[in-house]
């Protein structure tokens, strides 16, 4: 069987995206290492062990393949990574009220209820809710 172990989001600043994703998203830290020449390499998971085995690498933004991308995925209002929630719209109010900017608020689409936030360095994030 194949799973998924990692997967990218690429970052405008990795020490900025890792305490948003923390501080703010509520991630964990998974790995913080310093590979020296200002290079981090940092994942965050899931907290309280849920997804164990999945990590989010908060990869650097720059560069000729990915800032290109970056941009014109955030410009064409393409969520970079979509995050699943138990309660969209507890997550909404939480997140605003500590100064999360949204691009839409919770609505219905298909078979979710989604909001997009900004996560401060470069991305479109995608809440979602199964509906019912």
């Amino acid at each position: 069987m194949i799973k998924v172990a990692m997967t990218s989001v690429y970052v405008d600043d990795v020490r900025k995206a890792h305490a948003f994703y923390t501080d703010v998203l509520g991630f964990e830290t998974r790995a913080h290492l310093d590979l020296g020449g200002g290079t981090l390499f940092v994942t965050v998971g899931a907290p309280e062990g849920a997804q164990q085995d999945l990590q989010l690498l908060l990869e650097p933004g720059q560069g000729t393949i990915a800032e290109p991308y970056r941009r014109a995925v955030y410009d064409a209002g393409l969520p970079a990574i979509v995050f699943s929630v138990d309660d969209i719209d507890a997550e909404y109010e939480r997140l605003r009220l500590l100064g999360v900017r949204f691009t839409h608020e919770p609505q219905e689409q298909g078979p979710v209820i989604a909001a997009v936030l900004d996560d401060t360095v470069g991305n479109l994030i995608q809440l979602t809710q199964p509906k019912g």
